[in-house]
Formats: structure tokens, sequence, C-alpha cells
């Protein structure tokens, strides 16, 4: 498929947890549209993922980034300001998940997922709209939130947590922020094929019954009115609309794109 390839122009986009899954459809999408995109991610291979961007025929950066560091937040959009410019969409994307029995679930999970998916988020909302404050042109920040931050399930209260999080977050700076021409809006995507939803199947599968890899997820998929799962294409085009001028006048908001799992 091929899109409007002048729609970002001129726009720098920096997708965290880009380096695979939902993020690189993301990022992908904006480079399709002419962005000049950043992936980033705490894994090497993220660097691969702006190789395939650059290989396209776009403008790729990659830089390796712990999002729940402040320090690595600050340098990635250093780095990213020093070779592609200011950020003007940021998608806060980086996010994990474990899945465990209340008994068997630790602090460091916990922990962990909570810093990821919370903090993370906060961390690269507050860096980027300040370097957008002071270029004084508005911009976007997207955050990732899930179905879980509509209603959450057995055996993940922590990724819950952190996902109703995300909603406080995005509706708390989309207030603060609506005066300054920064839009704050989030997406809940739903059963999506990519490597964590590969996790989920298997550990949820183990816990729910004794179901075979693959079985769990048909069940699930069934119930999806669509009845299939999504892709990163389905939810880089929510996202791409949100940056868009097109979607200048909403913000606050938390769009489900799920196949119709969730109808609020």
């Amino acid at each position: 498929m091929t899109y409007e390839a002048t729609r970002f122009s001129n726009k720098v986009v920096v997708v965290t947890g880009g380096s695979r899954g939902i993020g690189f459809g993301i990022a992908e999408r904006f480079a399709q549209e002419g962005a000049r995109v950043c992936v980033s991610a705490n894994e090497k291979i993220v660097h691969d993922a702006a190789a395939r961007l650059r290989e396209a025929g776009h403008e790729a950066i990659s830089v390796e980034a712990d999002v729940t560091k402040k320090a690595d937040v600050v340098a990635l959009y250093d780095e990213v300001a020093a070779k592609l410019g200011e950020v003007d969409i940021s998608v806060q994307n980086a996010g994990v998940i474990t899945i465990a029995r209340l008994p068997d679930l630790t602090e460091a999970e916990w922990d962990k997922v909570m810093d990821v998916n919370t903090k993370g988020v906060f961390l690269c909302c507050q860096e980027a709209a300040s370097r957008m404050l002071r270029a004084g042109k508005g911009g976007r920040l997207i955050n990732t939130a899930s179905g879980q931050a509509r209603q959450g399930f057995v055996y993940t209260p922590h990724y819950a947590a952190s996902k109703f999080g995300v909603l406080g977050i995005t509706q708390s700076l989309a207030k603060e922020l609506a005066p300054t021409g920064i839009t704050v809006n989030a997406f809940c995507p739903g059963i999506i094929t990519t490597d964590m939803w590969a996790y989920n199947d298997e550990a949820w599968g183990k816990l729910l019954g004794d179901y075979k890899p693959g079985e769990l997820m048909k069940e699930w998929v069934d119930n999806i009115p669509m009845k299939r799962a999504g892709s990163g294409q389905d939810v880089a085009g929510l996202v791409a609309f949100l940056a868009s001028e097109d979607a200048s006048y909403i913000t606050g908001q938390t769009i489900n794109v799920d196949g119709g799992m969730f109808m609020s």
C-alpha cells in the first residue's frame, strides 16, 4: 500500500518501542508520508529497524535508550535534534507485559511494568513537550495505552494499572498543554499480531487452561466483531491521523483500535 508522501514532510517524529511490532508499523507509516523518523528502543535491533527504513528510501535514524531513565530520554531527544531537528511528533509506544497469578507476581515485575509503561510515557512526554514549548510551534504527543486501560484482565494487575495510568497522564497533559497548540492523545490497541501477543497467547494459555500455542488466540480472535487480529498498519493509520492537521481540534482523547472489542 502507498500513501501520500508529503503529509508529514519536514516533520520530525520520534517513536519509542520502534524496533518492531506496533512501533515499527507507526514509524514506517510516518516515513512513507515524508517524515524524518527516529526509532528508539532499549535493544540493538532498533538499528536494523532504521536500516530497513533507509533501504526503502526514507530518512531515519535509530537511538538506543531506556525510557525509564531521565538521562537516556534527554539524550534521545538531544540526538534527534542534532541529526533531524527538534521533535514535532512524539509517539510514546515502549511497553512491556508479564503475566502471573497474584501470589507469584513479584515486586520486580510490578516495578518494571510500571516504570516502562507509565513512567516512560511521562518522561518522554515531559521532554518532548519541553522542546515543543521552546519552539513555539505546537506539536503532537501520542501515547500507547491498551484494551486493559478500558478493562483489566486476570493475572496482569500491574499491566492494567500501568495502562490506566497512561490515560491519566494523557488527559492531564492535554488540559495543561491545550493553549499552546500541543495536542495529547492516546490509543488502545486490541489484539495485534506482534511478538507481545505471541507471548500473551502462550502465558495466558498456560494459566487459563490446557491451551496449545495459538488456540487461545484463535478463541479470542473469533470473539472480535471483525473476526481478525489487527496489524501494525491498522494502528499506524490512526496514529497518523492523530498527528495530522485533520486532528488539530482533538486532544485528551483515547481511541480504541481493536476491531470492535471495546465500544465506548
